[in-house]
């Protein structure tokens, strides 16, 4: 397996995590008051959001060559900190 099958394989695992976790999210907001339910669903919806993010630039990376792979990389490591970054800070909130 080459590194980039590998590194596209450990992002989509964390994407797999996530799904889980949103999930999850759902499952609770089912069970939350209208109050909480109106408050929570601003930060499904961010998390949401930002795991579509995330899906997106797995994609652009899964699309590049394997020679322009390398020069993604580092834009992507970043993007993906800050992605996830902010998916973690809601589902702080959520709770």
């Amino acid at each position: 397996m080459s590194e980039k099958d590998h590194y596209i394989q450990k992002v989509k695992a964390k994407l797999d995590q996530w799904d889980a976790e949103i999930r999850k999210k759902k499952a609770e907001l089912e069970e939350a008051d209208a109050d909480r339910k109106i408050e929570q669903e601003k930060e499904l919806d961010q998390m949401c959001a930002q795991r579509d993010d995330a899906q997106s630039k797995l994609d652009e990376l899964r699309d590049s060559s394997d020679d322009a792979w390398q020069d993604m990389k580092g834009g992507f490591d970043q993007a993906w900190d800050n992605i996830s970054n902010a998916f973690d800070r809601a589902k702080a909130r959520f709770n």
